[in-house]
């Protein structure tokens, strides 16, 4: 592959590891709240709502999760259309580059104080972000 091509998929790769980072934290405090809760996990398998009680104190970093795949999921794609397209320009990459920088903010606000104005900010300049990427393609094709 094309060294500069290369460099297309590096902000995929980013997401990914923010994606995992979310999930891995979303166990982490889930398994550290059932602790301190005494929750046995069976008692998750409970139907919708009685298991979302359970665990309402720790939901960000899952609700987050989900997040992670919407809009996340017209980035990849877009990624791999700038790879089969060739679009290896600065101005392509800035985009992808502040499509994945504001969406590991989203996460981390989500995250942690979840502050949901802040957090809206967040999510709305990365998906103007990723509308502008998607206008690129779409002008190259």
């Amino acid at each position: 592959m094309d060294p500069d091509l290369r460099l297309i998929l590096q902000p995929v790769v980013a997401l990914v590891f923010v994606t995992f980072a979310v999930w891995f934290y979303m166990y982490v405090l889930r398994i550290g709240h059932m602790r301190a809760k005494k929750i046995h996990p069976e008692q998750l398998k409970l139907a919708g709502r009685e298991a979302d009680e359970l665990l309402k104190e720790v939901d960000g970093p899952s609700d987050n999760l989900v997040n992670l795949f919407e809009m996340p999921v017209l980035f990849y794609v877009a990624a791999f259309a700038m790879v089969a397209l060739r679009m290896d320009d600065s101005l392509s990459l800035g985009l992808a580059w502040g499509f994945v920088g504001f969406r590991a903010l989203h996460s981390l606000i989500h995250c942690t104080y979840n502050r949901v104005m802040h957090r809206f900010l967040a999510y709305a300049i990365s998906s103007l972000l990723l509308l502008g990427l998607w206008a690129r393609i779409a002008t190259a094709i």
